[in-house]
């Protein structure tokens, strides 16, 4: 009977949850400071973000020249074998894109395929 009387309970908090918010307001837009702020702070964490990957960067480059480095002292010869990485993948199709936008004539592309009859 307990059981019964808490799953009530609890229908009715999450019913009345429910039409307390169903009749909240939208908020109201952002104004022209709110949206330089946001602005602003998109740049703080995309340059943060930067920061981040170069030290990231940094600090694999030292494990792998330390492991290098101790493997060469083994007597071991090591390879470093390098992945595609999304930095390479991504500067290829911007680096393609720009001649086309200085006025240099395009390649042509892949033939359309023929219309159905």
């Amino acid at each position: 009977m307990t059981t019964l009387r808490a799953l009530i309970a609890a229908g009715m908090v999450v019913a009345t949850f429910g039409i307390a918010v169903a009749k909240l307001p939208p908020a109201p837009p952002p104004t022209d400071a709110q949206k330089a702020a946001a602005e602003e702070k998109k740049a703080k964490d995309a340059a943060a973000a930067e920061v981040a990957k170069a030290q990231q960067a940094k600090a694999e480059d030292r494990v792998a020249a330390r492991y290098i480095a101790e493997q060469k002292a083994k007597g071991k010869a090591v390879t470093p074998q390098m992945g595609p990485t999304t930095v390479v993948a991504a500067a290829a199709p911007a680096k393609a894109a720009a001649p086309a936008a200085k006025g240099a004539p395009a390649k042509a592309a892949a033939p359309a395929a023929p219309a159905k009859k």
